[in-house]
């Protein structure tokens, strides 16, 4: 919730949608935007011309107040002399409110421009010459008798106000184009420019005064006016206005218009222009509103450059105190949301170090618990192993016959044990050399019970494999399990025999 107490998260979602659109056209606070919204009705075009040209008065207020408060005294109407607009303008800056700055609509730049066919315009020549000589008939009067513009500007309707017809033989352009071709022409005819023209349409060039707290110097020329050429020579170009235009220290920036172009012609009716060469500056005024831009100095006519400076440099003067205040809260603005933003990056920055430890601890336990998993199920593993390996033993330990006693043809072994222990028995000469391997596997068990038990079974699922191998002492002969036989073939009527364990012998191998 910002100070002003509005909330934007109970907005709708079209309401939020006007609210971004509006900020990023204007630049503007949303604590500002949003009273201008409620007012416009959340019509962002509305609120958009009113933040440019200025809030008017709202019809229905004044309706409310009319009803409640009495009427207003009458005043005596006063009249003023045309000729002397410019004194007047001078003497009564102090007092005289500043005009808002109108907005004029353009021809897109994507538009397309509509040419008639070669055989129509051949037609029609005859009818586009005299329509041409009446309208530079009319032009001579306007400049013989400059109250006529005046007069058909404040009688003719807003719709015949903006009407501009391409009589001059000018391709019409886009507003930037137009520019472009503003400012080539200008150096085609005075030489090389010092003056900072804009590159853009009039209206980029209000949205830039506005968004910089600058003064906007609109200079609108006639290239078919006698007092041009002089005028732009020994005034606009002198160095006392180049100097001051030029000056960082008075925040000026200048859109120039030749009055031939649909653009310029619009502009020039909507800054009420009636005396060539002309020029107005133009500034954001937060004491009429908080959006508004105006109107508060206006040159018409030709000038010295001292005249002209002196002019620019009142109206500065008057108007740069506020700017500077709110450029100083914007600076403000803009230190503290600098602030915010590097709070909330180190912020960032601080939750994704947390992050990766906290993904790294997770790793980390997800290691070690897998570890202890598998550590477990290999101890429960070789737990298994070894029960079935004893029982395993037990069962292949009742399965072993009887040492022959009087048989003399019994074979006589000794064996030596891994342990040291050495042990001779007798086994049948046609017993297998695989139980040789089992006696040896089994001794223990042998040994710990005199009396062979039978309810010992096989265990499901195990297969038995010997870790030690049967070998002859001198000379070296090793009597391998998997390679059958009976006793008497392999070892004959006795021998002596020795247990190594398959592993050592590898491991001395390697």
């Amino acid at each position: 919730m910002s100070s002003s107490g509005i909330d934007i998260s109970q907005l709708s979602d079209s309401e939020k949608s006007a609210l971004e659109t509006y900020t990023a056209v204007t630049g503007q606070e949303p604590s500002e935007a949003i009273p201008l919204l409620r007012r416009s009705q959340w019509n962002v075009q509305i609120a958009i011309s009113k933040f440019f040209d200025g809030e008017g008065p709202d019809p229905v207020e004044e309706a409310r107040a009319a009803l409640n408060t009495p009427p207003p005294p009458r005043t005596n109407r006063q009249t003023q002399n045309l000729m002397t607009d410019d004194l007047h303008a001078t003497l009564s800056q102090t007092t005289r409110a500043a005009d808002p700055a109108p907005q004029v609509v353009t021809q897109p730049e994507s538009q397309p421009v509509y040419r008639p066919p070669f055989i129509l315009a051949l037609l029609f020549t005859p009818l586009n010459i005299l329509y041409r000589l009446l309208c530079s008939s009319f032009r001579l009067f306007g400049a013989l008798f400059p109250f006529l513009p005046r007069l058909f500007n404040t009688t003719a309707s807003s719709a015949l106000q903006g009407t501009w017809r391409n009589t001059n033989g000018r391709r019409p352009l886009g507003p930037k184009d137009t520019a472009s071709r503003f400012i080539r022409e200008f150096e085609e005819e005075y030489g090389v420019n010092p003056l900072p023209f804009l590159e853009n349409g009039y209206n980029m060039a209000l949205e830039k005064a506005h968004k910089d707290f600058k003064f906007l110097l609109v200079v609108l020329l006639a290239p078919e006016h006698d007092d041009t050429n002089g005028w732009v020579r020994d005034t606009l170009l002198s160095r006392e206005v180049v100097d001051f235009v030029n000056d960082p220290q008075n925040d000026v920036v200048v859109w120039g218009g030749n009055v031939q172009d649909s653009e310029t012609y619009q502009v020039a009716n909507s800054l009420r222009c009636t005396k060539f060469p002309f020029a107005a500056a133009i500034v954001h005024t937060p004491n009429v509103s908080s959006t508004a831009m105006s109107v508060v100095s206006r040159i018409s006519g030709t000038t010295s450059p001292s005249e002209f400076v002196e002019k620019l440099r009142s109206a500065i003067s008057q108007h740069k105190e506020p700017l500077e205040r709110i450029r100083a809260t914007r600076a403000e603005q803009q230190v503290s949301r600098s602030i915010r933003e590097q709070q909330d990056s180190a912020y960032e920055r601080s939750l994704a170090i947390d992050r990766e430890r906290a993904r790294q601890r997770r790793e980390a336990e997800a290691a070690r618990q897998r570890e202890e998993q598998e550590a477990a199920e290999r101890q429960a593993a070789e737990e298994k192993r070894a029960q079935d390996l004893q029982r395993w033993k037990r069962w292949r330990a009742q399965t072993i016959p009887d040492e022959p006693k009087a048989d003399k043809d019994a074979v006589r072994v000794s064996i030596r044990l891994p342990s040291g222990e050495r042990v001779i028995r007798k086994f049948a000469p046609e017993a297998d050399v695989e139980e040789l391997y089992a006696f040896v596997e089994c001794y223990d068990i042998l040994q710990e019970s005199q009396e062979k038990s039978t309810d010992v079974e096989k265990p499901d699922e195990f297969e038995h494999q010997y870790g030690f191998q049967l070998v002859s002492p001198m000379p070296r002969v090793v009597y391998e399990v998997g390679a059958g036989g009976s006793i008497q073939e392999k070892i004959g009527r006795g021998g002596n025999l020795l247990v190594e364990s398959i592993d050592n012998e590898s491991d001395e191998e390697s």
